[in-house]
């Protein structure tokens, strides 16, 4: 049982560590340092300033399938903490959730400013000192197992359990490595592409539901919402391949060819159609009328991207131009020329080694009393909810483990 805490890191993971450790160990002294002017951060930005909660997946086998890495280590943690678990937790506390069609879970205000009250609220009741604008410079350990941590200020702080949770840090990251931890370096993870193509020039906005997005010359491929932007592509498809392919396109520099298949139908499939509508329809022009739900504006590039003028009729289209057309539709290449940042989840793939880490209470397995949790670890999710619960669950564990009764 620890009663001296200390844990660096106001997000998601630290914060509910904090609130995990008061709650099951009352007699705790907990203080929370957080580099920031306030503290979590990404939970008011989280979509769209919504807050993406977690995910409605309660099955720990499926759920792990949605992380690129840390997938094997967060199985049994889920099984003692998962998105049903998160949800009951802020209902007991006077959240009110809901479970949208693509199974994201927001709180019913839509507003992540209800997320934030809960848990200000919570660590105010069980009175954790929160300290803002509070970052740290060196953190060690000392005889019997205890730390001392040190503030940019010069402050000075120490603890029987010491908790690590800042977020994406090099600062954190350079610290640990002297003590013995394996960084794995950082990529970022959840981008967007940039794309600078005429077929897309002027169309920002339009999207397509069930579209698939394959890196050329690699077996990373996504299917999803594709969303045309200023830049470039976005959208659940996009983010994805970002998070699955972090590492693979850092080593490409973010400079490589994708193959967009805008319907997510087969090809032979579409061609058919195509060539249904050339006999059924031959005094219909293209231009007027876009086939398989695509938005008129994005339809009328591709027919011009195939060479057929937006004024032809389908009688005219030639056999040639028929299959053009069907390779923009299910194959067209665009070439990616480098990503900007999904700022509403920038997450990144790396950081501590997961073999480092004892995932019974996210305890270090090189430093006693050491914990660490959320994106400082070498986990990371796709979009959807599914950092933050990792996050909540890494800090569940992590905060029950400090307080001396961790989940068996």
């Amino acid at each position: 049982m620890s009663e001296r805490v200390i844990i660096v890191g106001g997000g998601a993971a630290g914060y509910f560590a904090a609130i995990a450790c008061a709650e099951a160990n009352p007699v705790s002294s907990i203080t929370l340092l957080e580099k920031g002017k306030d503290v979590l951060g990404k939970v008011l930005i989280s979509g769209g300033g919504r807050c993406n909660v977690t995910h409605a997946c309660f099955d720990p086998r499926e759920l792990v399938q949605f992380y690129p890495r840390g997938s094997r280590e967060l199985l049994g943690p889920f099984h003692k903490f998962q998105p049903g678990d998160t949800m009951e937790w802020f209902a007991d506390r006077g959240v009110e959730l809901k479970i949208e069609s693509d199974n994201r879970v927001f709180p019913v205000t839509d507003s992540s400013q209800t997320i934030i009250d809960c848990l200000k609220e919570m660590a105010a009741t069980h009175g954790i000192e929160v300290l803002t604008s509070s970052g740290v410079k060196s953190f060690q350990p000392l005889d019997g197992d205890r730390w001392e941590v040190v503030t940019n200020a010069g402050q000075t702080y120490d603890c029987d359990a010491l908790m690590i949770a800042p977020g994406s840090s090099k600062a954190m990251w350079d610290g640990l490595k002297k003590l013995g931890h394996k960084i794995i370096e950082p990529v970022p993870s959840l981008f967007t592409f940039n794309i600078k193509d005429l077929r897309i020039k002027g169309l920002s906005g339009i999207s397509m539901p069930n579209a698939s997005v394959q890196i050329a010359a690699s077996d990373l491929e996504a299917k999803g919402p594709l969303l045309i932007t200023h830049w470039g592509l976005s959208g659940p498809a996009i983010l994805r391949l970002s998070a699955w392919g972090a590492r693979e396109l850092s080593d490409r520099f973010y400079r490589f060819p994708i193959l967009i298949n805008w319907l997510g139908r087969d090809e032979e499939e579409v061609l058919d159609l195509l060539s249904d509508e050339k006999k059924s329809n031959g005094k219909k022009r293209l231009g007027n009328h876009a086939m398989f739900g695509i938005p008129l504006r994005l339809w009328k590039s591709m027919v011009e991207a195939a060479g057929i003028k937006s004024t032809a009729t389908w009688g005219d289209v030639s056999g040639k131009q028929l299959k053009d057309l069907c390779s923009e539709l299910t194959g067209a290449v665009f070439q990616v020329t480098g990503k900007s940042t999904f700022k509403e989840e920038f997450v990144t793939a790396g950081g501590v080694d997961l073999k480092e880490i004892d995932f019974k209470s996210f305890q270090s397995r090189l430093c006693p009393n050491l914990y660490l949790a959320g994106e400082i670890l070498n986990i990371d999710g796709i979009t959807g909810g599914f950092n933050f619960q990792a996050a909540w669950t890494g800090g569940f564990l992590a905060g029950n483990a400090m307080a001396g009764y961790p989940l068996e």
